[in-house]
């Protein structure tokens, strides 16, 4: 992503973004699954041994026309995996599946999986934040807004139990203001 420059444009989409994030996972965590997903989850062969630019070509070939969070949370809970971390990159704007019952279809299944992985964690990277989420924050779900290299260090702080739903109040609240 860019960022605002008066006049520039970009050819970077979100799925492009999502597939970089997706492929340097599966490089480095050869155990990861990836599932891309659009209105539903997209069948693709990813080989972890292949590079990184390899597999984020073959993700971003999908295309990205729909937005559906839940497909691959309920792909997930349908198969009762045993996870530790669930990383989604997205825009987030799942249009696909609605609200019901209070929560996000994404929280439902999200509390589905959590059945059967308790210690499970959420991280939902949004692409581009437009002020909603699909999943709301607590100590098991973690939301970031854009996309940068720290956003892997951030990752891997909350996967590891070092970053909680906290954490950021902590370090505003650590930010001495002088009074005027």
């Amino acid at each position: 992503m860019t960022g605002y420059r008066a006049g520039a444009t970009t050819a970077v989409r979100c799925i492009d973004v999502a597939g970089l994030m997706a492929a340097a996972v599966l490089r480095k965590n050869r155990t990861a699954r990836v599932l891309p997903f659009e209105q539903k989850v997209v069948k693709l062969e990813l080989n972890g041994r292949d590079s990184v630019m390899t597999n984020a070509s073959k993700l971003a070939k999908i295309g990205g026309g729909g937005t559906n969070c839940s497909a691959p949370l309920k792909q997930l809970a349908d198969e009762k995996a045993r996870v530790d971390v669930v990383i989604m990159v997205s825009d987030n704007e799942s249009w696909v599946d609605g609200v019901r019952r209070g929560a996000t279809e994404t929280m439902q299944q999200w509390e589905r999986i959590k059945q059967h992985s308790p210690n499970a964690r959420l991280v939902c990277i949004d692409i581009q934040p437009y002020g909603t989420t699909q999943a709301m924050e607590r100590d098991d779900i973690l939301n970031v807004g854009g996309f940068s290299d720290a956003v892997f260090d951030v990752v891997a702080s909350f996967a590891e139990g070092r970053l909680g739903a906290e954490h950021w109040v902590g370090e505003i609240e650590k930010i001495a203001l002088e009074s005027q």
